[in-house]
Formats: C-alpha cells, sequence, structure tokens
C-alpha cells in the first residue's frame, strides 16, 4: 500500500488539473491550510523586505512568481469551504470551527500589515503607464486595503481584527445552525389518508426519503410510511397540494421558526451580535452605518437610490398585488352558516382572519388552476431532468456554440454530481463544468453557483481556464421514476447555469476580476437573464418531451404557461422588495442594535407585507444571504439586476431571442468582462445606453399610473 500524499501539495494529475476529490483525507485540509499561511507570510516578507523600489510587477504582481507555489492556501480553501456548504459532515463542521479564527486572523495581518501598505501606497501614487486592466487591479488592490482599516491607528487596526474575527465566526456559526435546524426536521405519516391531495410524484418522493431513514437506522424496511422535510422539493408540494390543514400548519410552522428555539442553534442573539459589529466595522472605517460603506462599491452608490427603486417598486405594484390577493380570497370556501341546517351561508371571513400564511400556497394553486388550469404537476412529465439538461446545453449552444461533454475521468465529490468537459464553438477547450443536483443531509439549501478554479493568464502567457460549479436541490430520482422538474426547478437551473456562463466565458488577465467577480448587484445580470427563457416556445420545443411517451409538451401547455407568466407576479415582487427593505433597515443603523429582532423584522418590512404576520415567525435567523452569504446590504440587488435583465431580454425579443449576433455582443461586453470595468460601462456598450423599468413593468403586466 503506497503512503498517502496531501494532494494540495502537489500539482493535480487529474483531466485538465481539476480537484482530486476522490483523493482528499479530513486531515489534508488543516495541513494544507497552515502550510499555505506560511508560503503567504513568506511572500509577504519578500515583498517588503524588497530592496528594490516598489513597482506594479514587483509588488502587485509578485504572487506570480510561482503561483503555484504562493496559491496553495486560495487553493485549499476554495475547496474546503465549497464542500462546507455541498457536502459537510460534523468533522467538517469542527474543523471549520478551529480553522475560521486562524484564517480571519492570516487575512487581517495581510491587510493591516503597514509596511506592505506603504509599498502599495508608493505604487498607486506613482506607476509605470498601466493598462485600463492593471489600472481596475491597482486601485482595487489600494482600495481594498483602505476599506480594510490600512489608514487606521494602532488601537483602531485592533479593535477591527477583534470585530472581523467574531464577525467571522459568527457567520459560521450561523450556516451550521440553519443547516442543522433545516436537516432536524422531518414530517412522518403512517396513515396514507393524510396524504390526501398530494400528487404521485410527492407521495413516491416522500415514501422514498422514508425508507432511507430506516434503512439508515436499521429498522425493519417493510414499515410503510412517508417522511417530508423542510427541503424544498419536499416541502413546496407539501404546502401546495396537502388539504390537511393541521398539517400544512406544522410543517409551515417548523420552517419559519427553524433557529428561534431555545437550543443550541438559536440565531436571534447572533443576528443581533452580526448586525451590530458591521456597524461598528463601518463607523470604526469613517461610515456613517454599513450600508454607506457596502454601496460605496456598488452600481447603486447609495442608500438613497436603493430605497428609491424599492420605493418606486412598492409604488407601482402593490395596487396589483393587493387585488392578486382579494382575487384569491375569492377561492376561499364559504363558512357555514351559524344555524343548524339554514339554507343561507355565511360570506367568507375578512381576509386576514381567515387565510393563513400556511394556506397561500394552496389557494393559490387553486386560484392558477381555475384560471389557466395549470399546475407544476401537469409540467412535471415534460421536465425529466436529463432532457432538461440537454435542453438547457443546447440553449448555450444555439446562443454561443458551446458544447458539453461529459467526463467521467473527472473526480467529483458526491455520485449525484456530473462533471462534463466545456469546448468553445471553434472546438477549444472552454472549462470544466460540475453540476449537483439534488438535496441530501449534508448539503445547505438553495441553489447556488461557485467555482474550484477562476479563470486568468498565468505567468506563460496561458489562459487558465475556470472551473465552475452549480449547486442545487432539485427533485430527486425514485425506484420508479427519473428525476421529473417543475418549471420552477427548471427556471433555477437556468438561473445558476447563467452564473456558470458568466464563470465559463470570463477571458480576463486577473482572476481577481474574472468570471463573477463584479459588483454585487451587477452579478445577478447573467443568471436571471437566462431566467426569461424559461416560458419561450422555442426553447420549450427543444427539450420539453413527456418521459414515458416523447410527445412533446403540447403547445396547449405551452399557451397556459405564457398566459399564466404574470400570476401573482405583483406579489412575488413585493416578496423580494420587502426581504430588501428588512436587509436595508438592519444596515443602515446608526446606533447599536438593541431591538427584538422579531419585532424589528415584521417592522422593518411591513410597507411590502399584505398578509398576516405570525408573531412566531422569524425570516432573518435564516436570511443566509445578509448574515453569512455576503449580501449584507446588498439584498436589493436581486430587483437591481432584475431591471437590467429585463431591459437586456428585450433586446434579444427583438432580433430574435437565439440570435447569435446579439448573444455574442453581450457575451463579449458582459460575461467575458468580469470586473475589468465598471458594469454600467459594460452593459450601455452592449445596451447602447442606460436601462429603464419599464422593460420590467411590460414584462410583468404592470400598467404604472402616470401623475
Amino acid at each position: 500500500m503506497s503512503e498517502h500524499r496531501n494532494p494540495f501539495l502537489h500539482p493535480y494529475t487529474t483531466p485538465h488539473e481539476t480537484v482530486p476529490f476522490n483523493e482528499i483525507r479530513l486531515e489534508d485540509y488543516e495541513e494544507a491550510f497552515m502550510e499555505g499561511i506560511r508560503r503567504d507570510n513568506e511572500l509577504i516578507e519578500k515583498t517588503i523586505n524588497s530592496p528594490e523600489r516598489p513597482t506594479f510587477d514587483n509588488t502587485i504582481l509578485n504572487k506570480d512568481d510561482d503561483e503555484d507555489y504562493y496559491g496553495l492556501l486560495d487553493k485549499v480553501s476554495t475547496v474546503f469551504f465549497n464542500l462546507l456548504s455541498a457536502e459537510t459532515n460534523d468533522e467538517m463542521d469542527a474543523l471549520a470551527q478551529k480553522m475560521q479564527p486562524i484564517l480571519t486572523k492570516h487575512a487581517n495581518d495581510i491587510r493591516l500589515n503597514p509596511r506592505l501598505f506603504e509599498r502599495i501606497k508608493a505604487v498607486h501614487l506613482h506607476h509605470r503607464r498601466l493598462t485600463p486592466e492593471e489600472q481596475r487591479l491597482l486601485d482595487d488592490t489600494y482600495q481594498g486595503l483602505v476599506r480594510s482599516g490600512a489608514l487606521l491607528d494602532e488601537a483602531g487596526k485592533e479593535r477591527l481584527r477583534q470585530l472581523t474575527e467574531e464577525a467571522s465566526m459568527l457567520s459560521l456559526q450561523f450556516s451550521q445552525n440553519l443547516l442543522k435546524e433545516n436537516k432536524a426536521f422531518t414530517l412522518d405519516i403512517t396513515d396514507e389518508a393524510q396524504l390526501e391531495g398530494l400528487p404521485e410524484t410527492a407521495r413516491e418522493a416522500a415514501a422514498q426519503e422514508y425508507q432511507e431513514s430506516l434503512e439508515e437506522s436499521g429498522e425493519r424496511k417493510e414499515v410503510k410510511g412517508w417522511r417530508f422535510t423542510l427541503d424544498a422539493p419536499s416541502y413546496g408540494p407539501f404546502m401546495t397540494y396537502s388539504t390537511q390543514r393541521e398539517l400544512r400548519e406544522k410543517m409551515y410552522m417548523a420552517r419559519n421558526t427553524v433557529c428561534t428555539h431555545d437550543n443550541s442553534e438559536n440565531n436571534l442573539e447572533i443576528c443581533k451580535r452580526l448586525v451590530n459589529l458591521r456597524r461598528e466595522i463601518a463607523q470604526l472605517l469613517g461610515y456613517k452605518t454599513y450600508a454607506d460603506y457596502v454601496l460605496k462599491r456598488r452600481m447603486a452608490s447609495n442608500t438613497r437610490n436603493v430605497y428609491k427603486l424599492l420605493n418606486d417598486l412598492i409604488d407601482a405594484y402593490k395596487p396589483t398585488a393587493i387585488k392578486e390577493r382579494e382575487e384569491l380570497k375569492k377561492t376561499l370556501p364559504p363558512a357555514p352558516s351559524k344555524k343548524r341546517g339554514s339554507s343561507k351561508t355565511k360570506s367568507p371571513l375578512p381576509l386576514e382572519e381567515s387565510l393563513q400564511p400556511w394556506d397561500i400556497a394552496f389557494y393559490t394553486h387553486k386560484l392558477q388552476m381555475k384560471k389557466y388550469n395549470l399546475d407544476a404537476e401537469m409540467l412535471r412529465p415534460y421536465f425529466e431532468l436529463s432532457k432538461v439538461i440537454d435542453g438547457v446545453f443546447g440553449l448555450a449552444n444555439r446562443l454561443y456554440g458551446i458544447t458539453f461533454k461529459e467526463n467521467k475521468d473527472i473526480p467529483v465529490y458526491h455520485p449525484d454530481v456530473k462533471a462534463y468537459e466545456v469546448f468553445d464553438k471553434d472546438g477549444s477547450y472552454l472549462a470544466v463544468f460540475y453540476a449537483d443536483f439534488h438535496p441530501r443531509k449534508g448539503k445547505q439549501g438553495g441553489a447556488w453557483m461557485t467555482e474550484y478554479q477562476g479563470q486568468y493568464i498565468d505567468r506563460k502567457g496561458e489562459n487558465v481556464r475556470p472551473h465552475v460549479s452549480v449547486v442545487m436541490n432539485l427533485t430527486k430520482p425514485t425506484e420508479d421514476k427519473p428525476a421529473l422538474l417543475t418549471l420552477s426547478e427548471v427556471e433555477t437551473f437556468l438561473h445558476e447555469f447563467g452564473h456558470s456562463l458568466h464563470g465559463m466565458f470570463a477571458n480576463t488577465r486577473f482572476e481577481s476580476m474574472s468570471g463573477t467577480n463584479v459588483w454585487w448587484d451587477f452579478v445577478e445580470l447573467p443568471s436571471q437573464f437566462m431566467e426569461n427563457y424559461a416560458i419561450e416556445k422555442e426553447f420549450l420545443r427543444t427539450f420539453a418531451f413527456h418521459y414515458q411517451t416523447g410527445e412533446p409538451l403540447p403547445d396547449e401547455l405551452i399557451r397556459r404557461i405564457v398566459r399564466s407568466r404574470n400570476f401573482m407576479a405583483a406579489t412575488a415582487c413585493l416578496r423580494q422588495v420587502s426581504f430588501g427593505l428588512l436587509d436595508m433597515a438592519y444596515y443602515t443603523k446608526k446606533e447599536p442594535f438593541e431591538d427584538d429582532i422579531m419585532t424589528f423584522e415584521k417592522q422593518a418590512w411591513k410597507k411590502a407585507i399584505l398578509g398576516k404576520q405570525l408573531k412566531e415567525t422569524c425570516m432573518s435567523v435564516q436570511f443566509s444571504h445578509i448574515m453569512a452569504g455576503g449580501y449584507a446590504a446588498g439584498y436589493y440587488s436581486y430587483k437591481w439586476a432584475e431591471v437590467l435583465d429585463a431591459d437586456a431580454f428585450s433586446v434579444f425579443k427583438r432580433h430574435g431571442i437565439f440570435d447569435q449576433k446579439t448573444a455574442q455582443s453581450f457575451r463579449d461586453n458582459i460575461l467575458s468582462k468580469g470586473g475589468t470595468e465598471h458594469p454600467m460601462t459594460l452593459y450601455k456598450r452592449f445596451r447602447g445606453g442606460e436601462p429603464t423599468i419599464k422593460a420590467l413593468l411590460k414584462r410583468n403586466g404592470i400598467k404604472r399610473k402616470t401623475k
């Protein structure tokens, strides 16, 4: 038996030097982390002790001297923290708790090193003629250090260290608590009568989940039952179809009270502390609020512009949302008469009294069926996962000429994951693409795109191509059926695939500004843009075939899909706006945050909320985006980018949704440029002007009153 070698400490010998997941052991991470820190420190010492005059090449680009050697910490960190979200376990979680303060201290040691900053400052003031991309890298490097406390006095730097180290640990704890709480809840049913209303796909998935749980616990397999979880493919259908109102309430309350219970996974105080830590960090750096600090490097620029966007959306969409809710109210069954045997029926109770949050999905489905005779289950047979993959890849081929080929020699971290080689339209190698489709025990909820290697030009002039990954929680296959998706899940796939195209088409010199390394209110444009295709007949015709008969999705169903496109669109918009309001409420605080989280939350987003708010429920404690995911003071980005994506897709609608000339322009001006220029400069180069809200309002069928 050969002696184990830490794969992080040696060149990868896998196809395209992909991560050798099959070779990595838990103990390899810590060894590589510590060696990576040592090498970083070696490079810093080499830089600050150099007798040479500071230049762009010997100070900003010094890592290029031996990027394989000095890039170790980035290499191991990327793998470890990606898997911490996609395939973690108790041992990984414990190691994360151990390493997080060490890594944060190391990052602070670099950012707050006065001798390093003086060299970079000297280059910033006096440098050779730079290319626009080099100039942006220099500006980003200098400003990044300033925004990380380089200009603070020693007392300020020490305080900043304390604040950032505590914030990083609490963010990690927040995520770990949320994963544990979400996975801890299950609803087990053994009485088949309680499955009333649930479609066959939901029953089969729940039965399989139940049997798998019995296998794990070593119990008798012949016991019949159904297990429902808080994972989206389980929770969503249950809330939509179950006629068992008490069970819907149980599921809803479980989902919306996670991390509020009196146990070690409670996130209430963590939220409060994170808000205060970020406020203090911002004020230490000279900003009034954390939002002011964040928005300095965003397209929105300031809180005034963010609130203008959110308030404009409320003004435009709220009247329609009120009408949608009133229409939903009419689907409620009439309450029985007080007098037994009376022929008279009582009108429905006032909406706020009769319609509970766990009723919304159920009655929304009924209304959708009434108006359009359409629901998710009708479409599932036409959205078999392998065909959806073909459709999404085919869309990329028609737009950009790229092709995907599965390569089973590329190691993956779980059997659910598929690895593909991606080739450009000229046949040259473009990227590696990983797709991780289904929920499992060690995987966070939601969907996201990430990278295992970013794109850049190395010191030899070679264009190092990216390894990108999309991670989702889509419906799983069962013993009797392949994975059959909902239209919403197809949209999720398209969304994350849009992010991956941003990564795969990256063509910049520096990794730090390639692909999705752009300002956060621009990063959602490529992803949300792709969602537009989900209801386009020409696209659906390429892959939507019945998994059993091979028959194409009928024209009549496509017509209903298109007709129902804006069903409850205003309500959905207000929901997103409410999250943006909550985010801004936390991070525009100037004084220490001492409010009760649950009370504060309900007041913060009240302007965009139409329905009943329950005092026991809480979004903040599970709002990973703004507490642990980098979107703090930035959740408005989704709506900001929606204005951009609607405006951009209007160009395709005008020239043809598969128009290759338009697609090439989108690739050249946006997808390949990363963060090398200001995002509005890139957008205007594609569009020919700045975006307006008109295309979004038109797409959503919203008619704004003229004043």
